[in-house]
């Protein structure tokens, strides 16, 4: 009896097998990416900021007047609440 069943060859080399990248693959793929989002999230991390610079900036921004302590005001709103009042900014009066 014949079988139609063909076996994998036992003397090709593992990377011709296609099971095999599944199972090397997919993992080297998965650190590669952790890899990268890695690297950018290190090269592309925001500074810390000076709280004696902001504090010196926003003594600045105070002494003006009109839409030019509008706007030096708007520059200094914490990133959450800029971004949240993105389409109608409003600087709170003190």
């Amino acid at each position: 009896m014949s079988s139609s069943h063909t076996t994998p060859n036992a003397d090709a080399a593992w990377w011709r097998t296609p099971q095999m990248w599944l199972v090397v693959g997919a993992p080297l793929v998965g650190v590669a990416a952790s890899l990268t989002a890695a690297f950018f999230a290190i090269n592309g991390a925001d500074p810390v900021l000076n709280k004696a610079d902001y504090q010196r900036d926003y003594k600045a921004a105070q002494a003006l007047q009109g839409q030019a302590r509008i706007d030096a005001l708007a520059k200094l709103q914490p990133a959450h609440q800029a971004r949240n009042n993105a389409a109608s900014p409003v600087i709170p009066a003190k």
